[in-house]
């Protein structure tokens, strides 16, 4: 059954994890939230990098959802919802799953979508439980750059991806886009809640952009770990093999980069 999204757009926010997360602190969450601004003034991204976001240029939302599982049962979670991002550009650009890939498409562990190897999106996860026995309320905010701007690379000190970069912007609704990543969403959350990350890792593993590439891990810009990637596992932990075998890294403030 979909998940009924009680949707709020306004024109202008700090941040809609913030927002959301602000709700889940004082317990004013009650029922599944869709939350979009147009602009967020300090939108942020994984590990406390920032998130431009300005109208027509990005889309920028979080959602909040009360799982029954612990936190623990949600790993992996943030990976599958890449995997309903890449799903939801598929269908609002009329592109293939197939062609998409040929373009390039593809994911970064643990939360990044890319475009040649450029991001495209990204997702951040927050909240939690605020007593044993509370459902597990998470705020899962999603960014996508949607059309390229002179000054978006600038801003963000990279190179970066959009939307139009594969399709016309005259093509690109946010609103339809808005949706579409809503139901997809959803779908993965009701999967989450039936069973676990092992039913998306095949096909996260299919999509992964590093997989056999040599990559580093880093943890506050100091070297931890260089081997190859070799995708993730049943609970989505990113498997690096070493000449001491085998290596596991589990998703927290640690950095993948691929060695050119």
């Amino acid at each position: 059954m979909a998940i009924n999204w009680i949707l709020e757009r306004v024109e202008e926010s700090i941040s809609t994890n913030e927002d959301l997360m602000s709700r889940w602190r004082t317990n004013n969450l009650l029922d599944p939230v869709a939350r979009l601004a147009q602009k967020q003034t300090a939108g942020k991204g994984r590990m406390g990098r920032s998130w431009i976001s300005s109208p027509n240029q990005t889309l920028t939302f979080s959602i909040a959802y009360p799982f029954k599982k612990t936190v623990q049962e949600l790993s992996g979670l943030s990976l599958a919802i890449g995997l309903a991002v890449i799903k939801s550009i598929s269908h609002t650009t009329n592109i293939s799953l197939e062609e998409l890939h040929q373009k390039g498409l593809g994911l970064k562990w643990p939360n990044d979508v890319l475009l040649k190897n450029n991001k495209l999106a990204g997702v951040l996860i927050e909240g939690g439980q605020l007593k044993p026995g509370d459902p597990t309320w998470l705020i899962i905010g999603v960014g996508i750059n949607l059309n390229k701007s002179p000054d978006l690379e600038n801003q963000i000190g990279r190179k970066a991806s959009c939307l139009n970069d594969i399709v016309d912007s005259q093509v690109l609704n946010p609103d339809i886009i808005w949706l579409e990543m809503l139901k997809e969403l959803g779908s993965v959350i009701e999967e989450f809640e039936k069973s676990s990350f092992q039913t998306f890792q095949n096909l996260w593993n299919h999509w992964d952009t590093y997989q056999n590439k040599v990559c580093q891990i880093h943890q506050e810009d100091q070297l931890q770990l260089e081997g190859i990637e070799k995708g993730v596992d049943e609970n989505g932990v990113l498997l690096i093999e070493t000449s001491a075998g085998i290596k596991k890294v589990v998703s927290g403030d640690v950095s993948l980069r691929v060695i050119a």
